[in-house]
């Protein structure tokens, strides 16, 4: 009997629990597109405090606590809850810790005040994940990221992370959307991204703006294959990845039925 094949999507953003773009609802499309179409899938995002646990009830998954994610020399708790997406047999699974992401806003407090621990949210978020998929034991055959916030992701499986057996064999897919803020993650960012002395400071150089299109760039750089997930993608960003030699390249088609995603995932996981 064959194995299923399983993709693991990471995003910032997935419907119903959050839509910042549009991209949230295509996510939540392409998991349940994927599941019925033979995939094995699961999804993790960040569980902001502007997520209902109530309404879409989210619970907290004991047998996965006890991880701590360290970023910088100190140690963060993670907690992880899940839920099951709506009108299909999917779990996603969200990423909390009190003190980063309870706040019942999202990147600016409420007087439109950015967050300067942004950046050290977005690094404590990729890493979690990967540890999170490390503590599953579940294999991904391919792993699609999507959402500035999981731009470290690409960079991490290919440095940190290649030689961790859950991930021996996972393709990555990278997925460019539109910028959603103009703010810049900290002059200390690339330190903080900087969680193992494998990765080289010459493997921060695509990040180093440390801003938005930044992240899209990098995580960009590290995939296996990239995707444009909005129209109105950042335009340096289209002319520098529309055309990547050696990397599967989809350009954003707003008429799409997402068979051409479904066509690579099958085509990365063979």
């Amino acid at each position: 009997m064959l194995t299923k094949k399983r993709i693991l999507f990471i995003a910032n953003e997935i419907s119903p629990y959050l839509e910042l773009t549009e991209f949230a609802e295509t996510v939540n499309k392409l998991a349940i597109k994927s599941n019925e179409s033979g995939f094995e899938v699961r999804c993790i995002m960040p569980r902001f405090g502007v997520i209902n646990e109530r309404r879409h009830r989210l619970h907290e998954v004991v047998r996965l606590s006890g991880i701590n994610v360290s970023v910088d020399n100190d140690d963060y708790p993670l907690q992880i809850k899940v839920a099951s997406l709506p009108n299909a047999r999917l779990q996603v699974y969200f990423l909390d810790n009190e003190d980063l992401f309870k706040r019942k806003s999202i990147l600016h407090d409420e007087k439109e005040k950015w967050f300067e621990d942004n950046g050290l949210r977005t690094v404590f978020y990729c890493k979690g994940a990967l540890e999170t998929v490390k503590k599953f034991g579940w294999p991904p055959d391919v792993i699609h990221c999507s959402g500035w916030m999981t731009g470290l992701i690409p960079l991490y499986l290919k440095t940190v992370y290649k030689r961790e057996p859950v991930f021996s064999h996972s393709k990555v897919i990278y997925t460019i959307g539109q910028n959603t803020f103009k703010e810049k993650l900290g002059p200390d960012f690339l330190k903080l991204a900087n969680i193992h002395a494998n990765i080289k400071d010459k493997d921060l150089d695509p990040y180093k703006e440390a801003n938005n299109t930044a992240l899209f760039r990098g995580g960009a750089t590290y995939a296996d294959a990239i995707t444009f997930g909005a129209e109105k993608a950042d335009k340096k960003l289209v002319e520098e990845f529309g055309k990547v030699r050696g990397k599967r390249v989809l350009t954003f088609n707003a008429e799409s039925d997402l068979s051409d995603y479904l066509q690579l995932y099958t085509d990365l996981s063979k």
